[in-house]
């Protein structure tokens, strides 16, 4: 790839999309071809919130390469508790290893840390701005289900603070898409974000009922409030549990809606959609490995 660090879905063009999501596709195909394809190889993961998925996912990935990772662990064991700054902490663990996943809770906080580092860096999600590398895991989903042109794909729940919204939004310009936003007056899209997504030239339409429009739709995008997002917590328990749908919900849905989540869920998909045929988001979250075993693959190539 041209890019030495992915901090946002805003720097890929459909090239580097379809480059990333080929490539997952031909690992999935035969992950075996590639067990030693970085062996030696380190992974550095800075992770100063939470997660599941995107720490595990990027473990997995690099180990199925050959490589290995090397994990700063949890904040509170870490040097940042004694007063360590971001800069400090990313130079030292640069020194250890040849790529670096980092989740920080504070937007802009990937893009700082690239000024200090010279080994590829990815944003594992900076506080409620970018998550790049989730889109594309996402963006390669719905490739597999739905296609990526001639689309219609309804984003529901918490716009205002969810990263995976925003850099889905913006990666998805790249493709011939409709997109339908829907969510409370309170949690819509940022007006930087909208502005941005009007300049790129995207189709979208905003609501506040997914109802009007489920029979349309493709794809069904679904997130969670995040209550550790909202700076004021009676604003959080005005909409919590306000958009939420169940298997009922979806028998006005197109036969071939699929319906996704980057998870976790709390209770806006109820547990009667996982035996539908509509429900991918285990599926969304297991082509983690494939897809981030395809972007390491191509930012390590050539590295020392």
């Amino acid at each position: 790839m041209r890019h030495e660090h992915i901090i946002s879905a805003k720097q890929l063009s459909r090239a580097d999309i379809e480059e990333v999501l080929d490539h997952a596709a031909e690992i999935a195909a035969d992950p075996a071809a590639y067990a030693d394809r970085h062996a030696g190889k380190l992974l550095g993961l800075l992770f100063f919130e939470p997660s599941t998925r995107t720490k595990m996912s990027f473990s997995a990935a690099i180990k199925r390469l050959g490589g290995d990772v090397v994990d700063m662990g949890p904040v509170e064991y870490s040097s940042v508790k004694k007063g360590e700054s971001l800069a400090d902490t990313v130079r030292v663990v640069e020194g250890y290893a040849d790529a670096l996943v980092m989740r920080h809770p504070s937007e802009g906080s990937a893009q700082m840390a690239t000024e200090f580092v010279d080994v590829p860096l990815l944003n594992g999600g900076d506080g409620a701005g970018q998550h790049p590398t989730q889109t594309l895991l996402d963006l390669y989903t719905i490739r597999e289900n739905a296609g990526l042109d001639d689309l219609s794909i309804g984003i529901m729940g918490d716009l205002k603070y969810g990263r995976t919204v925003h850099s889905l939004a913006h990666a998805l310009t790249n493709f011939d898409t409709h997109q339908h936003f829907i969510s409370p007056e309170s949690l819509q899209l940022p007006r930087s974000v909208r502005y941005d997504l009007h300049e790129e030239g995207a189709t979208i339409r905003e609501h506040t009922e997914l109802e009007e429009i489920l029979p349309s739709l493709d794809v069904l995008y679904v997130t969670r409030i995040q209550e550790e997002r909202f700076p004021d917590e009676n604003e959080y328990r005005e909409v919590a549990g306000e958009y939420q749908i169940d298997a009922a919900t979806l028998e006005a849905a197109s036969d071939d809606l699929t319906v996704m989540h980057p998870l976790p869920r709390v209770d806006e998909i109820a547990h009667d959609v996982d035996a539908t045929e509509h429900a991918t988001f285990f599926e969304q979250a297991h082509n983690g490995v494939p897809v981030r075993m395809a972007l390491l693959d191509l930012l390590l190539e050539g590295t020392r």
